[in-house]
């Protein structure tokens, strides 16, 4: 920067940086789109001067100055329409106010790191950066001015720095030095015209609470009453605190008793009940950071509304950067609450920067193991208590991490193990069997899980295609949810056991079958193979194909879909959703031994009527729609009528 004119010994006129003019705009109008992160960028930095100081003390407590009490101060004149910020950290000198305040690129934190080595380092890796979020004060104010004294210097070592961004010199600033009795610094706002709601107590407050609770200095205001003369909230002379003033996520487990997680939980869940579990760790390595997270007890009424934002709070350095930080979290664990706190992220970090940084992709990472393996610890638990708490998490989340099998192809496999269904060994919508105890239970010659998928439970458990399954004593899972079409999809395995539906294909029971029965099935296929054929030329276009089937025992016929189609339950849940199905044509296969079969076989005069029922049947039994349900009516009526004589 260049001295543009000296009006006095002390004060000059100095010009920004052509890069610097740049950054600013790029940050008012890119990096910064929330108005009300210039309040925590201010208090951030603020907090980091004391910081700052704190360490700096560590070796000189004479900078102390006899007050070792930090607070951040926060003020607002309603007639002149100003903003304070104040605190009493390290204040800066002249020099550093230059340095500081006329450049973005490069800040006193930062070149206070570059002086530190070892495990001073370490002690201060809380501090931030400062001087980066400064320039913010102009998303709300056109003026600013800074009174600043270095602690430990000469109460006229005060230094004044002035920017009015409405003049026409407003790529200038002034800079003088003034008598500052007390050390650290105070930045004076002077809004723009619109900004009126941040001259008050209340939306101040709401602001700080949002977005610097955590932060470790408490961060003061003059208290209000209300005067009956006025008519009007006044201010008193007692400060209030108005941040909690603890970082709850960066003190050690060992110091934080269960209430205090459950009522943290709360408030950065905005919930009323406690949690039902949560796991506080740091993570160390090529990337730290703090996690503290949070499985809710009940699901939100917004859990279905993959749009929604909500989850996660990202800080970085214990300083608030955003609440709905997707990019932390797969969408398919989007009822996760909690922090998630960096050392290694910039404060001015945006969307843009968190969806290319790979830090953020082994917090993520890192994060989602974190769940699931939470989520494991309550599912696998001996204890009945934790096991009921999955009971409780399945059946308001289940839905949701079903999503997953889907959509994180990493952790298939894990998320498969905490997966829960119904199935035929209770015959209740209980969804209680994990693919882990079907396995446990399977039959020594049996090789395949079963599954059948319908649109409802009912219609599920009482599928024909079931029956072959229920008379051997085989254990099937029911499937019912829109999303099981979805789960099975990706989900072709567990543990090298194969998941087969039994409506699909042709059903190979290989070893569970016995030598007999696979002859008694191939004698029958060609005793009626007349039939089939017949069948298939009167339903024509409908079929794909009629055959003989060994899976019926108590119907007459059933619908499968071949072993690459789609299925019947898929295809009309694609339907509902507005969206094309492959098309495709089911197979009939109908059931030599029951009666309705052996009438068609010897059928001539209403066999084309008969085999549209027979079809029709099958239809309406996996949960299908009739095409014309008016006609099926009126057959039905003919034939009955015809059967009784009439």
């Amino acid at each position: 920067m260049t001295a543009a004119t000296q009006d006095t010994a002390s004060k000059e006129t100095l010009g920004f940086q052509t890069e610097v003019k740049q950054l600013l705009q790029l940050m008012i109008h890119s990096l910064y789109s929330n108005r009300e992160i210039f309040l925590r960028e201010l208090i951030s930095n603020a907090s980091d001067a004391c910081d700052k100081l704190r360490f700096e003390a560590l070796h000189n407590a004479g900078l102390f100055e006899g007050d070792s009490e930090f607070k951040i101060r926060i003020a607002f004149d309603p007639v002149a329409k100003t903003l304070t910020i104040a605190d009493n950290g390290v204040g800066m000198s002249r020099e550093e106010v230059i340095t500081n305040l006329g450049t973005i690129a490069k800040s006193g934190t930062r070149e206070f790191f570059s002086k530190l080595s070892g495990d001073q380092q370490k002690d201060a890796s809380l501090i931030g950066q400062f001087g980066v979020g400064f320039y913010s004060s102009f998303i709300v104010a056109d003026r600013v001015t800074v009174l600043t004294r270095r602690a430990g210097a000469e109460p006229n070592q005060g230094v004044r720095w002035h920017c009015d961004q409405s003049a026409e010199g407003s790529g200038e600033f002034t800079i003088e030095m003034v008598d500052r009795p007390a050390r650290g610094t105070e930045i004076t706002l002077h809004l723009k015209e619109g900004q009126d709601d941040l001259l008050s107590s209340w939306k101040l407050k709401s602001i700080i609470r949002k977005y610097s609770d955590h932060i470790v200095q408490p961060i003061v205001m003059k208290g209000e009453k209300w005067d009956d003369e006025k008519k009007e909230q006044v201010a008193t002379d007692e400060d209030e605190t108005v941040n909690q003033a603890s970082a709850l996520w960066a003190r050690s487990k060992n110091d934080i008793s269960e209430e205090q997680y459950k009522e943290f939980y709360k408030h950065v869940g905005h919930d009323f009940e406690d949690p039902l579990t949560w796991s506080h760790a740091r993570v160390e390595g090529k990337t730290e950071y703090t996690q503290l997270l949070y499985v809710p007890a009940r699901a939100p009424f917004d859990l279905w509304d993959r749009n929604a934002r909500h989850g996660v709070k990202l800080y970085v350095r214990r300083v608030f950067i955003m609440d709905d930080a997707e990019q932390l979290m797969p969408l398919y664990l989007r009822f996760v609450r909690g922090v998630v706190d960096s050392n290694d992220l910039p404060l001015n970090v945006s969307r843009e920067i968190l969806q290319e940084s790979k830090d953020i992709e082994a917090i993520r990472k890192g994060c989602t193991n974190k769940v699931l393996g939470m989520l494991a610890d309550l599912a696998n638990s001996e204890d009945a208590a934790q096991k009921e708490k999955y009971a409780t998490f399945w059946g308001e989340f289940g839905k949701v991490l079903k999503e997953g099998m889907g959509e994180d192809h990493a952790n298939k496999d894990k998320i498969a193990g905490l997966l829960r269904f119904a199935s035929t060994l209770a015959d209740t919508p209980d969804e209680t069997v994990s693919l882990a105890d079907y396995i446990g239970r399977m039959k020594p010659e049996q090789e395949k899980i079963y599954y059948v998928t319908a649109e409802t439970f009912n219609a599920a458990k009482n599928s024909p295609h079931l029956e072959v399954f229920r008379k051997k004593g085989i254990e099937v899972i029911l499937l019912s949810d829109r999303v099981d079409e979805w789960v099975v999809s990706h989900l072709s395995e567990f543990e090298g056991k194969p998941l087969v539906s039994v409506a699909k294909g042709g059903l190979d029971l290989g070893k569970l079958e016995d030598e007999a029965e696979k002859k008694e099935q191939e004698s029958a296929a060609g005793e009626f193979k007349d039939l089939t054929e017949k069948i298939g030329k009167s339903l024509g276009e409908k079929v794909k194909e009629v055959r003989v089937t060994h899976r019926l025992t108590d119907s007459p016929a059933c619908l499968v879909a071949d072993e690459h189609d789609v299925s019947g339950n898929l295809a009309r849940i694609l339907k509902a959703a507005g969206q094309k199905a492959p098309p495709s044509k089911p197979i009939l296969e109908i059931n030599p031994q029951h009666p309705v079969v052996m009438r068609l076989k010897y059928e001539e005069k209403r066999f084309d009527d008969w085999a549209e029922v027979l079809f029709d049947q099958a239809l309406l039994a996996e949960g299908g729609q009739l095409d014309d349900p008016a006609t099926f009516v009126k057959r039905m009526n003919q034939l009955m009528l015809e059967m009784s004589g009439s």
